[in-house]
């Protein structure tokens, strides 16, 4: 008696990792663009500060017109509040409902969870980059320098926002992140030369202020779009320090429940 061995489809086992991550990475990005309170943190609150700040003489910003000044550091804040405070929460909260639990019992490795997460967060940038840039130009903004270092300094410090935010996220409990996001986000609006320059602040204060990774964001940006310099080596250096230090304290401490 002879047997034929059987042909299953579709063939059991996980799927490519690449295929993994991409599916991953266009699930959190619907997620996140359906979330209204996420969009109020990571759009309509960055435009409006631009546009507030750059029509009202509130804060001097030194010469120049102000939306020049505060164009840089918006696109910085911009990028802090998807990376580190809206994926912050946004994690915690689903490692609390045990969302988190079930991906780790998947094929999903994860540090591909934290690449889709990044991934995510680049694609919800470039729209919040668009938009903003649009209304710095109906204000009146003029950038300048290469525009391969703002892409290079916008990559990197998305990179150390996000290991940022997903230490804080796979470490606190999800009260706790959200509490803990949301201030962090209104100290570094403050202090972070954002809106009001770093030159403002005492000088011991300053130089500590000068090493928080939104600092060396919106000042590398301010350079090359405000001053037309060239590579921000400093910057690049801190931001470089802080990408290291989240992602792989991130990839260590993270719990999936």
């Amino acid at each position: 008696m002879s047997t034929t061995t059987g042909v299953f489809t579709p063939k059991p086992g996980a799927a490519p990792l690449s295929r993994m991550i991409r599916a991953q990475a266009l699930l959190e990005t619907k997620m996140l663009l359906r979330n209204g309170e996420q969009l109020l943190l990571t759009v309509v609150i960055p435009t409006l500060l631009l546009v507030l700040f750059s029509a009202v003489d509130i804060v001097d910003t030194g010469s120049g017109k102000a939306v020049d000044f505060l164009a840089p550091g918006i696109l910085a804040l911009a990028v802090m509040s998807t990376a580190f405070t809206g994926q912050a929460i946004a994690t915690g909260f689903e490692r609390r409902y045990g969302v988190l639990k079930r991906l780790g019992a998947s094929p999903l490795p994860r540090w591909a969870l934290m690449t889709a997460k990044t991934c995510s967060v680049l694609v919800t940038e470039v729209l919040q980059i668009v938009l903003l840039t649009v209304v710095a130009f109906a204000l009146g903004w003029s950038p300048h320098g290469n525009p391969v270092w703002v892409v290079l300094l916008l990559i990197l410090g998305t990179a150390a926002f996000s290991g940022l935010g997903l230490l804080m996220a796979g470490t606190l409990k999800a009260e706790a992140t959200l509490a803990a996001a949301n201030l962090v986000f209104l100290l570094l609006l403050v202090g972070g030369g954002v809106i009001v320059p770093l030159e403002k602040f005492p000088g011991a204060l300053q130089s500590v202020l000068e090493l928080l990774p939104i600092s060396a964001l919106s000042d590398g940006l301010r350079d090359v779009l405000q001053h037309g310099r060239g590579l921000p080596l400093a910057d690049l250096g801190i931001l470089a320090v802080w990408t290291v230090l989240g992602l792989g304290a991130a990839a260590r401490f993270f719990r999936w429940e």
